[in-house]
């Protein structure tokens, strides 16, 4: 697996015949420059500029489009903070360890040996202050407790014997061995982690230790899933004409593995009442992020465009080129400080995967502060065939040597990627075996959110 450096935009860019943004500010204003010169579509969509845009240049609106919007944040108890990012920085709270502890079970000893055992317990962790050794003395320690006053080593078990009254050490001993000094990981006020960090596992565990119970945090982006159709079946077996609803039980999920908080699914008709429907949230919902499913061509009951523009919204992306996927979209919904978008997803299963990482993935992780997904490439094991101008977004299984392209890979199939690690980013003309491709991972394989 080979990283990918930060020429690489710079050569999608010279590929598709421009030179490369300064930056991703700069790369939004190209593209709306070339949404706002394009000639009407030619497809009859309302609002359609007819201009598909590099995919790579897609990523980049997608990304920038969540940069600049407002954060909401909260403080999350650390129970709840799983999966968010911080909002501001993680200062140590208190000295860590915070007193002298032992790292060992075994003995404290002051001064020289052979020890004196000391009469009584020994020192536990989470007892009182244990009181001072006298020179040549030695009591029994546990891991974590509070190390005497006048300690000048902990003995490990192991490596001491006693004999009658006294403790007799079987290797030479250090001073201050197997001893965490107060202070030894960090000291009050020492910055633990910057403003932006993921909220993993051991960032909780982290906080915890130093005395955080809640952490300020970007709260999740909050989206809502809208499935259009009247072809679709909500169970059963597919019949006359009519197909199971493949993307209800996929979407959500998976937006949630992307950081997403799914506030709810709803399937809307393609009747006028769907499309009034559809406005109405367009307009009325209060996500973060709609995200839709079909209705993104120019078809007559394809209903986005059309509300899309009479509710004011403000196309960022209009069709982009790669396959499968052709027909998705990114729309802002408000001002860009307001933060509400829509991504119109084609209505085919394979071909809304390929949207949801195209779009929504680099979307969301801006709305939620995360930093982007480190780009690297993988040799593929076999030829995989190419669009004559388009990317292909391809599944593939990763070994430890290539990337794999898996069979049933159409618009319309889920076998495929059901079946992959990632998805494979094939150029225009196909790729040869053995070629570096870039590499997507899927949130699953990649560690997504942890919910």
């Amino acid at each position: 697996m080979t990283p990918i450096d930060a020429d690489a935009d710079a050569d999608a860019n010279a590929d598709a015949g421009r030179p490369a943004p300064a930056t991703a500010e700069q790369a939004l204003d190209e593209a709306l420059a070339l949404v706002s010169r394009a000639a009407p579509a030619t497809t009859g969509a309302p609002g359609g500029t007819g201009r598909a845009i590099p995919w790579l240049r897609a990523r980049e609106i997608a990304a920038y489009a969540g940069s600049g919007v407002r954060a909401r944040t909260h403080r999350a108890s650390l129970a709840d903070a799983l999966g968010e990012v911080l909002a501001a920085p993680l200062d140590a709270l208190t000295d860590l360890p915070s007193f002298d502890t032992s790292a060992m079970d075994g003995w404290a000893v002051s001064g020289p040996g052979p020890w004196t055992l000391r009469p009584g317990g020994g020192v536990l962790a989470g007892s009182d202050r244990p009181a001072p050794l006298a020179d040549g003395q030695a009591v029994r320690i546990a891991t974590g407790a509070r190390i005497p006053s006048d300690t000048t080593a902990v003995i490990r078990s192991e490596h001491c014997h006693e004999s009658g009254s006294q403790l007799f050490a079987e290797r030479p001993v250090s001073t201050g061995q197997d001893i965490r000094p107060r202070g030894q990981e960090c000291r009050s006020g020492d910055l633990l982690l910057p403003a932006g960090s993921l909220v993993t596992p051991a960032v909780l565990g982290l906080a915890a230790a130093a005395g955080y119970d809640e952490l300020p945090t970007r709260r999740r982006p909050r989206v809502e899933i809208l499935v259009l159709g009247d072809e679709l079946l909500t169970g059963g077996l597919p019949h006359d004409g009519l197909i199971r609803d493949a993307l209800s039980p996929m979407l959500g999920p998976w937006l949630t593995r992307l950081g997403a908080e799914v506030t709810g699914t709803r399937r809307l008709g393609d009747d006028p009442a769907g499309a009034e429907a559809l406005f109405e949230a367009v307009t009325g919902s209060e996500a973060d992020l709609i995200v839709t499913t079909g209705g993104t061509a120019s078809g007559p009951v394809d209903h986005v465009h059309p509300v899309l523009e009479r509710a004011g919204a403000e196309l960022l992306v209009d069709g982009v080129a790669v396959r499968p996927g052709h027909p998705m979209l990114l729309a802002r919904l408000g001002d860009r400080a307001d933060g509400r978008h829509l991504v119109g997803l084609p209505g085919n299963p394979l071909a809304a995967v390929s949207g949801l990482l195209t779009l929504a993935d680099p979307l969301l992780r801006a709305l939620a502060g995360r930093r982007r997904r480190p780009r690297y490439t993988a040799p593929v094991r076999d030829d995989v065939p190419g669009h004559p101008d388009d990317t292909r977004l391809v599944p593939v299984l990763l070994s430890d040597e290539h990337a794999v392209p898996l069979r049933y890979h159409g618009p319309a199939m889920l076998r495929g990627v059901a079946a992959a690690d990632a998805l494979a980013v094939v150029p225009p003309h196909g790729a040869r075996a053995g070629q570096d491709l870039e590499i997507l991972d899927l949130p699953w394989v990649a560690g997504g959110c942890f919910t």
